[in-house]
């Protein structure tokens, strides 16, 4: 089974380089594909430097839009999508995989299952995701924890069946292709994984703005699946 990590990042020059090491020495990595958003630092540089596969999008389109030209370009049979901030341990991608080869068409590295390291998420922050989760399962009919999680892995024909269907432009992206893979049959399981505290930089994540974006989403998707 070869792998494709497909990150995508904005102002993450501090990071991503430690990111794409991990990432690459992984067992079955095949190729690790960083999806440079318009930086306005050097991240493009120190993610090539480091060894990775970089696209270069000439604007800023947000981290939905980068996710689907990672995926897009990745030739792996799984792709792991993974955040460019360092808080998803890299290492940990084989308890995504060993999920994969044992059936399921999706494994979402849950959080919640799993574990926070001290500083790695705020109270509000925690409460948030757990609210979110509860309304997508409450409109999908599904038990998950960690809907939200950026850190996934997918077999490739799956992602290729549901790509034509993905509109989301930023990190709405999470939930929209969560409810494309329901939707299409795929077998979704959640996997305990670790969250790491930032070390650098701050999060693009705007709690209010992005979290109605997300809800917003959900109805969208949910209206669409019942057709």
């Amino acid at each position: 089974m070869l792998v494709s990590v497909v990150i995508p990042a904005f102002d993450e020059a501090a990071a991503i380089g430690a990111v794409v090491r991990e990432a690459r020495d992984v067992a079955g990595v095949l190729e690790v594909i960083v999806v440079d958003d318009a930086s306005r630092d050097d991240t493009a540089g120190v993610a090539a430097a480091a060894g990775a596969r970089v696209l270069r999008l000439a604007h800023n389109l947000g981290k939905g839009a980068a996710v689907r030209r990672g995926v897009l370009a990745a030739t792996g049979d799984v792709v792991v999508l993974l955040d460019g901030d360092g808080q998803d341990p890299p290492a940990e991608i084989p308890r995504l995989l060993a999920a994969i080869e044992a059936g399921a068409d999706l494994a979402i590295g849950s959080r919640f299952l799993g574990r926070f390291e001290p500083g790695a998420i705020t109270a509000i922050d925690h409460a948030g995701n757990r609210v979110l989760s509860w309304a997508f399962g409450a409109l999908f009919g599904v038990a998950l924890t960690d809907t939200q999680a950026g850190f996934r892995a997918a077999r490739r024909e799956l992602l290729a069946s549901v790509l034509p269907r993905l509109r989301a432009e930023g990190f709405e992206i999470e939930t929209e292709l969560l409810a494309a893979a329901l939707a299409a049959g795929a077998r979704v399981v959640e996997v305990p994984v670790t969250r790491r505290p930032r070390a650098h930089g701050v999060t693009r994540l705007r709690r209010v703005v992005d979290g109605l974006r997300i809800l917003r989403c959900m109805l969208r998707c949910a209206v669409v699946t019942a057709r």
